[in-house]
């Protein structure tokens, strides 16, 4: 169905195809047509941060922002899913026009700045969802937070979600808040991850349930950025990676109309630059520390190679625009058959 949906979709403006796609897959599910939409595949189960998880791949964090379509997206057969980023405080985000499509490209451009309702409105979305899935929570600063005082706000929405999330992701990696990626620098991220770490394990003991910490990093990073983040992150104990969030370098799209465009770009270009610092991460943590395989995945075989660069899980977001809810399972199937040519072999 979304092949025909697409082509009406592309017509309107991103966000508000977005808005539109959601809303629209809120009604299916609530009218039991869900099947029309998306064919969920078999379970796939996987074991990491000492959480089961029905099949590998979920869906990044960004599409659902404030964890209001969580029963509509569980219909289209994630194996986990990840809402946010969320701050303390609600705030609007960047001005609009913020999210731009590159379709020749298979691109999209975004420079959302974390806008959001706020903790509370997400902690009780959460609340009012009949969704049991493994949930990740993807916290943030807000935009007028300093970076001195930034770990507060982390800190408020650890402290929130804490009960309500699976696992918890801290995200110092987005290119769309001034400065916020600044906190990846060596002793600055080893203060901050420590602190963030120590309240975990103290919220853990709390709830009487330790509930997994995984830092979001950026593609953009140097080899001596990432050498230097490998050993913060192997002495700090965080729990596990994702790489990667949007890149700042627009070259590959530079032909493109809207390629000059301010923001993060993701999808197909972001593909080879991500799986990149996903299996130099791999190499440096050698197995100690799990990672998730995020950034370009528009089909099957793009999920396979993440996990083959080091990935033990995947996320999809861009891909599910070009491709629409059919990569879920196609991502699924491929990774079953992978699995199932190495246990033959």
């Amino acid at each position: 169905m979304y092949d025909y949906l697409r082509p009406l979709l592309f017509r309107l403006d991103a966000e508000t195809a977005h808005r539109l796609t959601l809303y629209g897959l809120g009604v299916a599910q609530r009218s039991h047509f869900a099947h029309w939409i998306a064919t969920p595949p078999a379970d796939l189960p996987t074991t990491v941060f000492g959480i089961d998880f029905p099949n590998p791949v979920g869906l990044a964090a960004g599409l659902d922002k404030n964890a209001e379509h969580l029963d509509a997206l569980d219909a289209l057969g994630f194996g986990f899913i990840e809402v946010g980023t969320v701050t303390p405080k609600p705030q609007p985000g960047n001005d609009k026009p913020r999210m731009f499509r590159l379709p020749q490209h298979e691109a999209i451009i975004n420079r959302m700045g974390f806008n959001n309702a706020g903790v509370e409105v997400l902690v009780r979305n959460v609340q009012q969802s009949a969704y049991h899935g493994v949930l990740g929570i993807n916290i943030g600063k807000n935009k007028d937070t300093p970076n001195e005082k930034a770990i507060n706000d982390y800190l408020t929405c650890l402290h929130r979600v804490y009960e309500h999330a699976s696992y918890i992701t801290i995200n110092i990696s987005s290119p769309n808040t001034q400065g916020l990626r600044d906190l990846q620098q060596e002793a600055t991220l080893r203060r901050f991850i420590s602190m963030l770490r120590e309240v975990q394990e103290r919220l853990g003991s709390q709830h009487g349930r330790r509930k997994p910490m995984l830092l979001k990093i950026a593609p953009d990073l140097t080899e001596a950025e990432l050498d230097a983040m490998a050993g913060v992150l192997l002495q700090t104990g965080i729990d596990g990676v994702i790489c990667s969030n949007t890149t700042i370098d627009h070259a590959a799209v530079a032909d493109d109309p809207r390629g000059g465009e301010t923001g993060g770009l993701s999808g197909k270009p972001l593909f080879a630059r991500a799986t990149a610092v996903l299996a130099g991460m791999s190499q440096r943590l050698q197995g100690r520390i799990p990672l998730i395989g995020v950034g370009g995945i528009l089909e099957g075989s793009d999920a396979a190679e993440k996990l083959d660069a080091g990935a033990s899980l995947v996320q999809i977001y861009s891909g599910l625009i070009y491709r629409g809810p059919q990569l879920v399972g196609e991502c699924v199937n491929e990774i079953r058959r992978q699995r199932g040519d190495a246990d033959v072999g």
